[in-house]
């Protein structure tokens, strides 16, 4: 009896040493990007696909990659034509720039255009969970969230570009609008 009473408790003792993994759940939210939404100048309520957008962050070579399926040396990689882009902001910094070329593979030099963007924020880690980490959130600066510049002097493609949330905590919303 004393055996069987042993070894029930060595049982359950090892039983209870037991844990469930750390494994952090593919839904769970973490460091969002920053959602640029296209809207058509003419019809400000109305989305607008862009042509041929590709994006380049400083020191970057290729671009932010929109198309991962494709290989790597593939030009198409590095481009989209949806009506939004989500983009990464640097969390161990406080301003991010960004080159955005329009109709990036045209053959005819004189119809690309780029505008540049520099984003200034603040950062916040936040913690998720053990298995997770932590998160960090931004906030867009009250005075100056963005400078748009035109580095070739070829006109402004984005025509307007407005702050629409400065909270950046979730990439389910739009947080600055592009008119074009």
């Amino acid at each position: 009896m004393k055996k069987l009473i042993s070894l029930l408790l060595l049982f359950t003792f090892g039983l209870s040493s037991c844990e469930k993994d750390d494994i952090c759940d593919a839904n769970t939210p973490t460091t969002p990007r920053l959602v640029i939404t296209f809207y058509d100048i003419a019809n400000p309520t109305k989305t607008k696909n862009v042509s041929n957008l590709k994006v380049i962050g400083d020191g970057m070579e290729q671009g932010i990659v929109f198309n991962e399926s494709l290989a790597v040396d593939d030009p198409l990689r590095y481009v989209t034509n949806g009506s939004s882009v989500m983009i990464p902001l640097k969390i161990n910094d406080n301003t991010t720039t960004f080159k955005f070329i329009y109709n990036s593979l045209s053959e005819t030099p004189t119809t690309i255009n780029t505008d540049v963007i520099k984003f200034n924020y603040t950062t916040q880690n936040v913690y998720v969970s053990r298995a997770c980490g932590f998160k960090t959130i931004f906030q867009l600066t009250n005075v100056a969230p963005f400078v748009h510049t035109d580095p070739d002097g070829d006109t402004f493609w984005m025509t307007e570009v407005d702050l629409e949330n400065p909270n950046i905590e979730l990439e389910n919303e739009t947080h600055i609008k592009v008119y074009f």
